[in-house]
C-alpha cells in the first residue's frame, strides 16, 4: 500500500487529477478488451494459402472493341479513408476509359454490407457491381488484392484474370516483427503482378521478393487543391492521426510545442483527429471536409507531414494551395518526392520547428508560395490513371499462350 500511495501522491503532483483518471480508464480498457482481437485476415484464408502450389488462373484475352473487367478485392471503405481515395480514383478514371469494374468487399468485421455499399457509391462515386468476396468472384480480365488482407482471397480465388496488387505503402511496417508483419509479407510471395504508387519501394518488392514491379506517380487534386485569392496567412497546420504510428503523432506534437514557445504568436492548426488538450494554444479542428481543409492550407504559411514509410499525399496538397511542407527526411520521401520547395528536417523535435520557424520568417512569402504551388500543377490524377490503364493494356496484351487453367465461370 506504501508503494501505491506514493505513486498516487507524485502521480497527483506530476499531472493533477487528469493523470489520475486517465490510467483509470486506461486500465478499464485494457481489462475489458479482449485477449484474443480479431485479426485483419481471416485464419481460414491463411491456412488455404499454400504458398508452394500456386494456382494457375486462365487469363482471357481482350478482344478488339471489348471492355477490360477488373475485379478489386478491398476492405470497405469509410469515408476520408486515404487509401480508398486513390484507388477509387483510379478506377473511376478506368471506369471513364471503358474499363467495366467491379468492388468485392473482403470484411473480416461482419459489417453492414449495404452501408458500405452507399458509401462508395455516395463519397468515392463508384458506379460498378459491388459485391462480398465471400460469395465467390465472377470471371475477370484482371483481379486485384489492393491490401494485404485481401491478397489472402485473391490468392485462393479460382476466377479468371491475371493477378495484381495494388500496393500502396509497405504494409509489414505497420506491425512489430512477429506473425502479423510476417502474414502481411508473405503476401509479397504470392506471385502477382505489383503496381506501386511510387517507386520507394519498388526495388525492395523485386529484389527480395521476386516481384514483376510497374510504378504510377503520385496525382495530386488540383481542382480542390489551390491556392484562394489574396490568402491571409497567419499559421502553420498538422495533419495528426493518433492510431497511424506511421505518421509520428507524437513526434509533430512535440515538434510543435518547441515551435509554439519560439513563435507564441502564430496560430497553430491541427486537424485529422479531435486532440483536446495540450501545453499551448491551438485550433482543433478534428476531421474536415477537402474544401474546408483548402481553407486552413491557406490560412498557413507551412505544414508539418511526417511519415515514416510512404509519401503522404498531405503533402501535395499543402504545396498546391501555396502552403510549404515541412516532412521528415528519409530516402523514402525523397524517392517520391523531390520537390525543390519542400523543406527536409531530420526528424527530432527542434530540427522540425527549425524548419516550421524558418518559413514563417520567410519574406516576401506569397512569391514563395505561387511558385511552389505551380511546381504541382502538373501532377494530376488522371495523368497517375492513364498510366495504371497502360501497365495493365501492356501486362494483358504480353500474356503468353496457352492458357494454363481453366475456371468455372466464363466471362
Amino acid at each position: 500500500m506504501g508503494r501505491r500511495y506514493r505513486q498516487f501522491r507524485d502521480l497527483w503532483t506530476a499531472e493533477g487529477p487528469r493523470g489520475i483518471t486517465d490510467r483509470v480508464r486506461r486500465v478499464a480498457a485494457e481489462w475489458l478488451t479482449p485477449k484474443d482481437g480479431i485479426m485483419p485476415v481471416r485464419r481460414a484464408d491463411v491456412l488455404a494459402a499454400d504458398l508452394s502450389r500456386r494456382f494457375r488462373p486462365e487469363i482471357p484475352k481482350v478482344a478488339p472493341g471489348q471492355p477490360v473487367i477488373v475485379n478489386w478485392v478491398t476492405t470497405p471503405a469509410g469515408p476520408g479513408s486515404g487509401g480508398h481515395t486513390t484507388l477509387f480514383r483510379i478506377v473511376r478514371y478506368l471506369e471513364g476509359h471503358g474499363y467495366i469494374n467491379r468492388v468485392y468487399f473482403y470484411d473480416v468485421y461482419r459489417g453492414d454490407h449495404r452501408y458500405y455499399e452507399s458509401v462508395v457509391r455516395r463519397y468515392y462515386d463508384f458506379h460498378g457491381r459491388v459485391a462480398s468476396v465471400d460469395e465467390g468472384m465472377e470471371d475477370a480480365h484482371i483481379v486485384l488484392a489492393t491490401g494485404w488482407p485481401t491478397a489472402y482471397p485473391v490468392f485462393n480465388s479460382r476466377c479468371s484474370g491475371k493477378r495484381f496488387y495494388f500496393i500502396q505503402d509497405y504494409e509489414p511496417y505497420f506491425y512489430p516483427v512477429g506473425s502479423m508483419s510476417l502474414m502481411a509479407e508473405n503476401t509479397y510471395r504470392m506471385g502477382f503482378h505489383a503496381i506501386t504508387i511510387g517507386r520507394c519501394f519498388a526495388q525492395k518488392l523485386s529484389a527480395e521478393f521476386g516481384m514483376t514491379v510497374d510504378s504510377f506517380k503520385y496525382g495530386c487534386d488540383i481542382s480542390r487543391y489551390r491556392r484562394l485569392r489574396n490568402p491571409q496567412r497567419s499559421g502553420v497546420v498538422f495533419y495528426a492521426r493518433r492510431e497511424t504510428a506511421r505518421r509520428g503523432f507524437e513526434l509533430g506534437l512535440m515538434a510543435l510545442a518547441v515551435f509554439a514557445a519560439r513563435q507564441p504568436d502564430v496560430k497553430i492548426h491541427i486537424y485529422g483527429d479531435k486532440i483536446g488538450e495540450l501545453p499551448f494554444p491551438f485550433v482543433d479542428h478534428g476531421r474536415v471536409t477537402p474544401d474546408e481543409l483548402n481553407e486552413i492550407y491557406n490560412q498557413c504559411y507551412a505544414g508539418l507531414s511526417l511519415s515514416f514509410t510512404n509519401v503522404s499525399l498531405v503533402a501535395l496538397e499543402m504545396l498546391a494551395a501555396g502552403c510549404i511542407p515541412v516532412v521528415n527526411d528519409t530516402v523514402h520521401v525523397r524517392t517520391d518526392f523531390d520537390n525543390p520547395f519542400v523543406r527536409y528536417a531530420p526528424p527530432y523535435p527542434q530540427a522540425l520547428a527549425s524548419e516550421l520557424e524558418d518559413l514563417v520568417m520567410t519574406r516576401d512569402f506569397e512569391s514563395l508560395s505561387c511558385v511552389a504551388a505551380a511546381s504541382v500543377r502538373g501532377a494530376t490524377w488522371d495523368d497517375a490513371g492513364a498510366e495504371v490503364d497502360a501497365i495493365f493494356r501492356h501486362t494483358l496484351d504480353a500474356n503468353p499462350e496457352p492458357v494454363l487453367a481453366r475456371s468455372s465461370r466464363r466471362l
